[in-house]
């Protein structure tokens, strides 16, 4: 036991280590050897460009793949219909405001309603929660083949109050009902969806085409494109500009099969997700972590099938710019904690002597590279790429190392620009129609404000990482922080 104690902190701790090593260093190269450190930051600056125009390019594709599918007829494409639908909505304190869309969107969709099942799984900690079921109940109970309430007890051994740890009672207690239905484990299609999630009409038709497409099915996660834009007309511009960009990430990353994981709102088997034991019920990251749960239990033999169509969630904001910062940063940083999926994955490799070494070491350098990589970039080209030129002093100045790292930042300033602009058009493609009451001005104001990029680079760039990553490394475990969502401003 104390062994794989230690194996865990040294795991725990070596993103961060990494993460901060990389930084100290070329801050302290700066001030003894800025050539060196000037040599270091020009390489840097010239792979950021050549990612940045790859990051860009597969932008672009995905944007073309979303417009080609989002108007295909799925359902009249699936070879055969007698897939169930289970959707769990996970809930703590979103209210009416938030559930009720999310129903409705479900309840619009073209797919059968007597093959949907709903469980909207509340939290009895919430004070607020059986009065909020019964209510939805009374609304959407006859909508759907089987509507459920299920209610996570508080204080459950073993268990954090965590998201997972909610879905995974709610899932048990839905088995328990479906299979007295004589609905089989396989037959189901699972859908774990954030509270806030208003899917495409076309979504379960297309689900269910590639789950039944798929030569394996049931080693197969199936991954929306998540897009923040259910209130994007009344979010204040910091908040719309963080998320947009969010949504374009998740569009980039289903492009990189290689290293696609499941995020927020996604499908899978749910024989599968019984098979491996339900989602983990003291983790922060569940999302993500359910992906490498199922990775591991097939040996390496699985993957996440992406899905062109959207899943459209709220944007979190506050009522003042400052607590809008907080909530935003908070959130990031919830999401930098996926950080703890890098050791529960090299435990499970040096656990298991069946997946290949090779997939091995490729994947975990994956994950490893990808949080290293958003803890430290911002830092580099913001505040460690101009230190040469300030601690080099005059002589530094006039060596042709220090003249090209000015030609090199100016470049990568210019591929910025080019970047942001293919982004200010493919954001305006996303956009839900303007609402009445939202002045035709606010088109003009949404375009501007792609001038607050840098500021926000400045505040979210890297901090969140590195701040998720100090914590790991330190042993100062993150709770599950739910970002508040509601109608209404807090």
């Amino acid at each position: 036991m104390k062994e794989n104690s230690l194996r865990q902190r040294v795991f725990e701790i070596i993103p961060g280590f990494l993460s901060w090593s990389i930084i100290s260093i070329l801050v302290l190269l700066a001030f003894v050897n800025p050539v060196a450190c000037a040599v270091i930051i020009l390489v840097f600056d010239f792979y950021w460009i050549i990612r940045t125009v790859y990051l860009t390019t597969l932008l672009v594709m995905a944007h073309h793949r979303l417009y080609r599918e989002r108007s295909k007829d799925w359902l009249k494409a699936c070879p055969k219909n007698n897939f169930y639908h289970l959707i769990i909505f996970p809930v703590y304190k979103e209210g009416l405001d938030i559930l009720r869309p999310s129903l409705e969107a479900i309840n619009k969709c073209h797919y059968p309603k007597d093959k949907i099942i709903v469980a909207v799984a509340f939290e009895e900690r919430n004070p607020d929660a059986r009065n909020n079921a019964r209510v939805l109940e009374s609304e959407f109970r006859d909508s759907f083949h089987i509507y459920l309430s299920t209610f996570h007890p508080a204080g459950i051994v073993g268990e954090k109050p965590t998201k997972g740890a909610n879905a995974t009672w709610a899932a048990k207690e839905a088995k328990v009902v479906l299979n007295k239905a004589g609905i089989r484990d396989e037959d189901i299609i699972l859908s774990c969806f954030d509270a806030d999630t208003c899917v495409n009409k076309e979504y379960f038709g297309c689900l269910t085409y590639h789950f039944a497409k798929s030569p394996k099915p049931h080693q197969s996660s199936y991954q929306p494109m998540p897009v923040y834009n259910n209130n994007i007309w009344q979010a204040p511009s910091f908040a719309r500009l963080v998320e947009i960009s969010s949504s374009f990430c998740q569009m980039i990353e289903g492009m990189r099969l290689e290293k696609f994981v499941t995020f927020s709102s996604h499908s899978m088997s749910f024989k599968t997700l019984v098979d491996i034991g339900y989602w983990p019920v003291d983790m922060v990251s569940d999302d993500s972590v359910i992906y490498w749960k199922a990775f591991l239990f097939y040996k390496g033999d699985y993957r996440v099938i992406p899905l062109y169509l959207t899943v459209s969630m709220d944007i979190a904001y506050s009522s003042s710019f400052i607590k809008t910062i907080k909530m935003q940063y908070k959130q990031k940083r919830r999401w930098a904690w996926g950080v703890e999926n890098f050791p529960f994955l090299m435990n499970g490799f040096l656990n298991d002597r069946d997946i290949p070494l090779v997939k091995k070491v490729r994947r975990g350098f994956h994950l490893l590279e990808t949080h290293v990589t958003w803890a430290v970039w911002a830092v580099i080209l913001l505040f460690i790429g101009p230190l040469p030129v300030i601690f080099g002093g005059a002589f530094f100045n006039q060596m042709a190392i220090g003249y090209n790292l000015s030609k090199i930042t100016g470049l990568l300033l210019n591929f910025t620009l080019f970047t942001s602009l293919v982004w200010i058009v493919l954001s305006r493609l996303i956009l839900p129609p303007r609402p009445k009451e939202v002045s035709w001005f606010k088109n003009v104001i949404m375009t501007m404000e792609w001038f607050l990029v840098p500021f926000i680079i400045l505040i979210l760039g890297s901090t969140p990482a590195l701040d998720a990553q100090t914590h790991l490394a330190l042993g100062k475990y993150m709770e599950f922080n739910p970002t508040p969502k509601s109608k209404k401003m807090v």
